[in-house]
């Protein structure tokens, strides 16, 4: 049974800092690329981030990039997602997601989902 357990989610002031985990299990995580979407309380799902299985490419929403920073742990089979100078506008609920390739991923054709862990930026 494949899990995507999230953690590190929280209220913060803005400008401040969080560091999201995502650990997996039940699946071979070196084989799958990862992401991190975020859902904001009346919008639409959106992508944030993006790495492929050997973490050697990244790619990100507009709205984050130079603030987020997504890295790997193959040996800890974690995805990790760096926010700082965090905005009231991040305000969402985060989840990881695998998938085979980041294509997947970015057409919302990813396999397998975490339940989500609460991201709350003041102003």
């Amino acid at each position: 049974q494949v899990q995507l357990i999230e953690s590190g989610g929280g209220s913060v002031q803005a400008g401040g800092s969080l560091r999201l985990s995502c650990a997996a299990s039940g699946l071979t995580f070196r084989s799958y690329a990862m992401g991190w979407f975020r859902q904001a309380p009346g919008k639409e799902r959106e992508l944030v981030a993006v790495i492929n299985w050997s973490a050697d490419s990244t790619d990100y929403a507009d709205s984050v990039k130079g603030r987020f920073t997504v890295s790997r742990g193959n040996a800890k089979n974690t995805v990790y997602l760096q926010m700082n100078s965090l905005k009231p506008e991040d305000t969402a609920v985060y989840y990881c997601a695998a998938a085979k390739d980041t294509y997947r991923l970015r057409t919302g054709a990813s396999g397998y989902w975490g339940q989500g862990t609460q991201v709350t930026v003041s102003s």
